[in-house]
């Protein structure tokens, strides 16, 4: 194999590492739904393989489909999350051999393809990429389903770096333009495409996340009773729901604890806030004289290098995560506490902008100018529009082969079982800027 052939089939037995690792439990754990907001695990350990049917094995191979009568069973789009369980789904015996089976015959593929064929999914490996970071996603969404579940025992724990003094508290992006998207990273999805300049004022963003012991000030301060901190929307969720914090948090002595896979402990101070709605996010921004960053502010500070005049692959630099950089790829199963990792600091100073949490920002998930849907409508186009709110960044789940400046995740702002935090932002002053 050529290096970039070896490179993608390590990434593939990576992600395949995880997904069998986070679904080696109970056949009885597997097939139950554990929220209606998720799928069975089951059903994710054979959608990617089917996934990767579809698209390596059938697109880019020409290969007779192994298993087409359950193409619509694992067709993300045919059947809401809600009516999963009561599909025939192949039980989990029978998901670990289909999607062994689709991998040795994917590798097949792999071994013979040329990727340097102009045919643009398979140029660069791109459907490799893409099947490759699907499959990344979706062990992250295992993972939020094992929070979910909460049966303790299930998800592996890890250490990680301790917090240094902490620095100033924001930090000022000069203005001026800068290039956001890409049109030149070979496994981007056509969401964070084409680059293209925006012009932005000056503007302060936090230096980290905000933490859970800035956000319990916020609770205690009656952030959830007063609804002149929450947009219409938010405070109709909040009222209806009666939402008083953020997702498995609970007051008991006097004191704020959490249940973490399973598992009850104190909320630590020092960590990322997470498990908090778009709608908690603003909330808390508005309470704090700030507000969120626009997505453009985000990737700016995050990766613009205005003594270069380029953008970055990653906040530190285009050399690859490494572990001194970011809380990536599930090292531990929490947020690393702020300050942990100064040597990924953004050009502007930024810092922990990609692992901790997926951070909200204000904007809404629209196509960049020039926008092309490829390979397929249904991976951005269909979600355009006012509806979604968009998330950079990257949490402790994240795999380092799914982040970069220009990833652009979405959900809905009521969502919180995603593993999802926030920083905040103002606008400079003149004096200041």
């Amino acid at each position: 194999m050529t290096g970039l052939k070896e490179r993608i089939a390590a990434g593939l037995e990576a992600g395949r590492a995880r997904s069998l690792a986070y679904t080696d439990l109970d056949d009885e754990v597997l097939v139950r739904q554990h929220s209606p907001l998720m799928s069975p695990l089951v059903w994710d350990l054979a959608h990617v393989g089917n996934h990767e049917e579809l698209w390596v094995l059938r697109e880019a191979g020409g290969i007779t489909p192994l298993r087409p009568e359950i193409d619509q069973m694992y067709d993300a789009f045919a059947h809401p999350r809600g009516e999963r369980p009561a599909l025939p789904l192949l039980r989990p015996d029978e998901a670990r051999t289909y999607i062994a089976g689709v991998r040795g015959r994917a590798l097949d593929v792999l071994d013979e393809i040329d990727l340097s064929r102009p045919d643009p999914l398979c140029s660069d490996g791109l459907v490799f990429g893409l099947v490759l970071q699907h499959e990344h996603q979706h062990d992250e969404t295992m993972l939020a389903t094992l929070q979910l579940c909460g049966l303790p025992g299930l998800v592996r724990d890890g250490d990680l770096p301790a917090a240094r003094p902490a620095a100033a508290g924001e930090v000022l992006v000069p203005g001026g333009p800068f290039t956001a998207g890409t049109s030149t990273s070979p496994w981007a999805y056509d969401n964070e495409r084409p680059a293209h300049r925006v012009e932005l004022p000056a503007y302060w963003i936090d230096r980290f996340p905000v933490t859970n012991g800035a956000y319990i000030a916020f609770v205690e301060d009656g952030g959830y009773s007063r609804p002149r901190w929450w947009t219409p929307h938010g405070w109709s969720w909040r009222a209806r729901r009666d939402i008083r914090a953020p997702l498995f948090w609970t007051r008991e002595a006097g004191a704020w604890w959490r249940t973490r896979f399973g598992r009850a402990e104190p909320v630590p101070p020092d960590e990322p806030v997470q498990h908090v709605s778009w709608y908690e996010a603003d909330a808390y921004a508005r309470w704090a004289g700030r507000r969120l960053p626009t997505e453009a502010e985000w990737e700016k500070a995050c990766g613009w290098d205005p003594g270069a005049a380029r953008a970055l692959a990653h906040p530190w630099g285009d050399a690859e995560p490494g572990p001194e950089h970011a809380n990536l790829g599930h090292r531990a199963s929490r947020p690393a506490p702020v300050g942990a990792f100064p040597a990924g600091a953004s050009p502007c100073g930024a810092e922990q902008m990609f692992g901790e949490v997926w951070e909200w920002t204000s904007s809404w998930f629209l196509p960049y100018p020039g926008f092309r849907s490829f390979p397929y409508r249904e991976y951005s186009e269909v979600f355009f529009g006012e509806i979604y709110r968009v998330l950079r960044g990257g949490s402790w789940a994240t795999h380092p082969a799914a982040v970069r400046t220009t990833f652009r995740n979405w959900d809905h702002p009521h969502r919180r079982q995603i593993f999802a935090g926030f920083r905040c932002a103002r606008a400079a002053t003149p004096g200041e800027s």
